[in-house]
């Protein structure tokens, strides 16, 4: 990630410790969808389409499994791409709208029995409108982010 973060206007780590793998980890994280965070989503149509972002709809996704969490660059994961990863290291994924780009990466250091995990949240503005939306939605993307790491810690239960 050193590559992205020089030009990064936004860098957010999180970080939490687990028994889980970064599968388990991933898959729970991004299979999370408590109402609240549907109804933010909903929430988040009518702004879209305010500001004429072209992800105004977020694509229905299959939920995520350990086994189906992909490595391989240009795979989905959930409305995000995987750019790249390596097994039990670390997973890079992305997001790009008209807006702005962001990226979400996973890193583990894979320890035993608990490993420490890092979700790294880098947001690069493409045009002004980037910057006024990501500062709107921040204070729930912080919410929305720590419910994924709850959710992924308990992946494996």
């Amino acid at each position: 990630m050193t590559d992205l973060l020089p030009t990064a206007d936004v860098v957010d780590v999180k970080t939490a410790t687990g028994t889980v793998t970064l599968r388990e980890f991933i898959a729970g994280s991004l299979g999370s969808s408590p109402i609240w965070i549907k109804a933010l989503f909903a929430v988040r149509i009518v702004v879209a389409k305010a500001l004429r972002l072209d992800t105004a709809w977020v694509p229905p996704q299959p939920r995520l499994r350990p086994e189906t969490v992909s490595f391989t660059p240009g795979d989905p994961a959930a409305f995000f791409e995987v750019v790249r990863g390596e097994e039990d290291h670390y997973l890079l994924l992305k997001v790009t709208d008209n807006h702005l780009i962001g990226y979400l990466a996973y890193i583990t250091d894979d320890a035993s029995p608990d490993r420490n995990f890092k979700v790294v949240t880098l947001v690069h503005y493409l045009r002004p409108v980037g910057r006024f939306y990501y500062t709107a939605i921040s204070p729930f993307h912080h919410l929305v982010i720590h419910n994924m790491i709850r959710s992924g810690l308990r992946a494996n239960r």
